[in-house]
């Protein structure tokens, strides 16, 4: 088997922990200190800001990552273990650029490396210009690891403040909310802003080793932990984030976890949103719904929802948010929530869609499984096949795309396929409104599904026989 590389996907660049930690973290972070300079976003001689989640490989990833930056003469500022919308918020508050390692909901045996110029996170060319500077970055073969200074707890006081200051005293009051803390690097700090807000907090399930919360398809493990906690405490919701907080997990007084396409448009209606931005793999209900004067559609990944919500402004959307099918809410504008004001952050966040979501349900006095009720979302689901290669994803969507005979062996009896679309992966829609959508995902060797249909059950047995039907014809490619 070919030894797997280093890759940007659709947030940052990822790998296997023991490929990254070395040379490569050295080189990327050297390598983007030097387009920064080139671009005219840095001086000689600037401060990188450098985050890390709670991973066993972060401390010692972020130490290449300070010995490249010195190496290519940047300063790097260590901002600890923080969540990456908190080490971002901060570096666009000092006109900084940031880099935060983190391999997000990704198993245990990968990291990454994510990036950020002083207005924000990179795009799709910048991640081709780090990648060229990376090849050519003037390193020694054994990097020594660096230290670097602290910023004392700036960035999380920062965003500390952001977060309480969302919602009123004692917005929260009377609410009874489950924290499950795994390992996320926001546990901490979301017992605290949920208790600030006058909630009584359960912290539950907080582990040692690192957990990878996927939050658009959380393990049965995971689901039965939390249902054991609202069970045992009588909760109104749980909430929680995956490894780096940049997306939120919440499930309701039943158990149901909510989905991430349909927190994000909770959160647009809660801010007064009259745009939204959200990729082609969202929830149909998000058009049905008629909250949104104007609804944009792009690929998978946050660099192209930035660039959709780029595009919004330029088209005259005036409150513009942001948000994946995975729950990560950027807020492209400044806005309001409560009545108060609330400063734009184009990056994914967890803390916003959690307080949004749960002041708006209990200020119109509804559980949350009724205040989810009201947007008719078609019942969706997603799963994965693991241990895909990317070329054996590409030549599964490019079959269903050009070979009419695959893709209906691929179909037959699971959907009459109406519409084909090829933003992202390939997006099939039945003749009663079901999807069926595939893609690779851009994080690890995965094949990714998708899926909606008129019911829960009927979304669960399409996705059961999609996720079957493509492994075998995989297995025939």
């Amino acid at each position: 088997m070919a030894e797997e590389t280093l890759k940007f996907g659709t947030s940052g660049l990822r790998g296997l922990s023991e490929r990254l930690a070395g040379r490569p973290a050295a080189a990327y972070s050297a390598a983007f200190a030097s387009v920064m300079m080139a671009q005219g976003r840095m001086v000689p001689g600037g401060t990188v800001l450098v985050g890390r989640d709670l991973r066993a490989s972060s401390p010692v990833v972020a130490r290449f990552c300070f010995a490249g930056l010195t190496g290519e003469g940047a300063e790097p500022l260590d901002c600890g273990e923080l969540s990456t919308p908190a080490l971002a918020a901060r570096a666009m508050k000092l006109g900084l650029p940031a880099i935060m390692v983190t391999g997000s909901h990704i198993p245990e045996d990968r990291n990454g490396l994510k990036f950020y110029r002083p207005d924000g996170e990179i795009d799709k060319h910048d991640e081709a210009a780090i990648a060229v500077a990376e090849r050519t970055a003037k390193l020694p073969e054994n990097v020594t690891l660096a230290d670097a200074k602290g910023d004392h707890g700036a960035a999380l006081d920062d965003y500390r403040r952001r977060a309480t200051s969302m919602l009123g005293p004692g917005a929260l009051k009377v609410m009874r909310i489950g924290v499950y803390e795994h390992s996320s690097v926001m546990r901490d700090l979301l017992v605290e802003v949920l208790s600030a807000l006058g909630a009584e907090v359960v912290p539950f399930g907080r582990s040692d080793v690192f957990v990878p919360i996927d939050t658009e398809a959380l393990s049965a493990a995971d689901a039965q932990i939390c249902h054991a906690a609202m069970r045992q405490h009588e909760l109104d919701a749980v909430v929680s984030t995956d490894g780096d907080a940049d997306r939120p997990l919440i499930a309701d007084e039943n158990g149901a976890f909510l989905r991430g396409d349909l927190l994000g448009a909770m959160t647009a209606a809660a801010v007064g949103a009259d745009c939204v931005v959200t990729p082609i793999s969202s929830n149909s209900g998000i058009e049905r719904c008629g909250r949104f004067a104007m609804i944009k559609r792009t690929r998978i990944g946050s660099p192209y929802v930035i660039e959709g919500m780029g595009i919004a402004r330029a088209d005259g959307a005036s409150t513009i948010v942001g948000f994946e099918a995975n729950g990560g809410v950027l807020l492209g504008s400044d806005a309001q929530l409560a009545g108060r004001p609330l400063a734009a952050l184009p990056t994914r966040d967890a803390m916003l869609p959690i307080l949004a979501v749960l002041w708006t349900a209990k200020s119109q006095g509804k559980p949350l499984s009724e205040f989810a009720s009201d947007y008719s979302f078609a019942a969706a689901k997603a799963g994965r096949l693991q241990g895909v290669s990317a070329e054996k994803s590409r030549a599964f969507l490019a079959a269903i795309e050009a070979d009419g005979s695959f893709r209906d062996a691929l179909v037959t009896g699971i959907l009459d396929v109406r519409a084909l679309d090829t933003t992202d992966g390939v997006r099939l829609t039945g003749e009663e409104g079901s999807v069926l959508h595939f893609r690779a995902s851009g994080n690890a060797p995965e094949l990714r599904c998708y899926v909606e249909a008129g019911s829960e059950d009927q979304a669960a047995l399409l996705l059961e026989r999609g996720l079957a039907r493509s492994r075998q014809h995989l297995n025939r490619l």
